[in-house]
């Protein structure tokens, strides 16, 4: 029934920029904080950025001045602005509720980013 779609994932070269996108749906989107995750290649999924239903934001110390979390409630989207990117940066990345919902139908497919030269 919840369904998260997330897009924009590609290749990009140190330094570039990203916006990736999280489509919901079965969820109220309006009343839920949300929260983009990463997960490096043999890593943990981390917490990257969160945005409350109120707009407000925090980030991972390893982002925070690079990134921006944003949100449109009318689309019941999400996004991720990434700038800068290092090559630290590369996973699979996914959006969630926050606090999230660890189960399969929240985490959906991701979306991977890749920054190499």
């Amino acid at each position: 029934q919840v369904q998260l779609v997330e897009s924009g994932g590609g290749l990009v070269q140190p330094g570039g920029s990203l916006r990736l996108s999280c489509a919901a749906s079965g969820i109220i989107f309006r009343l839920n904080a949300m929260g983009w995750y990463r997960q490096a290649a043999g890593k943990e999924r981390d917490l990257v950025a969160r945005i409350t239903r109120g707009g407000s934001t925090d980030y991972a110390d390893s982002v925070r001045g690079r990134f921006a979390i944003s949100r449109d409630n009318a689309k019941k989207t999400v996004y991720l602005q990434m700038s800068s990117l290092k090559p630290e940066d590369t996973a699979v990345y996914y959006c969630n509720t926050y606090p999230a919902q660890h189960r399969p139908d929240y985490w959906g497919q991701g979306t991977q980013v890749t920054v190499s030269s």
